[in-house]
């Protein structure tokens, strides 16, 4: 492992050692989609998974389901939508709202793609041994921002006796 200028900065680099731990997965991911000949962004799988297994949805609905904001679930529906995988039908119950679902060349890619996201959960788990349960630590990590947000955190250590008032 290299020793690089994020990795020398501790803690203080947490989110930016997340970030780059992401976009690594996500390229090595991207580059077995590619071996397939498929055009698919990792960044899609929530929604689409969500979707396949528990049918239609509003983004609201999709937003909460998987942990994120509406506007990062209306970005990844629009780039869905955009690649033919998704539609968005008037919701009978409410006609101000739209429901998302898979378009038919949604579900084919997702049947196509289930063996290699069986292959990515195998790999997942053996990461996850390999060291020492970090999902356990993800686990924690989310359950103590959601006591406390970071920006909470960082307003105290401001205001304390080391941060001091700017």
């Amino acid at each position: 492992m290299a020793t690089d200028h994020t990795r020398k900065r501790g803690p203080l680099a947490i989110g930016g050692r997340l970030r780059r731990l992401v976009e690594r997965m996500d390229q090595d991911a991207g580059r077995v989609y590619a071996d397939l000949g498929v055009v698919f962004e990792q960044r899609w799988w929530g929604v689409m998974e969500h979707l396949a297994e528990q049918g239609p949805a509003s983004v609201a609905e999709l937003a909460r389901a998987l942990g994120i904001t509406q506007p990062s679930v209306s970005q990844t529906r629009r780039s869905l939508e955009v690649a033919g995988l998704i539609q968005a039908q008037s919701d009978p119950r409410d006609a101000r709202s739209r429901r998302l679902d898979l378009s038919d060349q949604g579900r084919a890619l997702y049947r196509q793609l289930a063996p290699v996201w069986a292959a990515m959960d195998v790999v997942a788990v053996e990461l996850n041994a390999e060291v020492a349960d970090v999902m356990s630590m993800l686990d924690s990590l989310d359950a103590a921002l959601a006591r406390t947000s970071l920006y909470e955190r960082i307003r105290r250590a401001m205001d304390g006796p080391q941060g001091g008032k700017g």
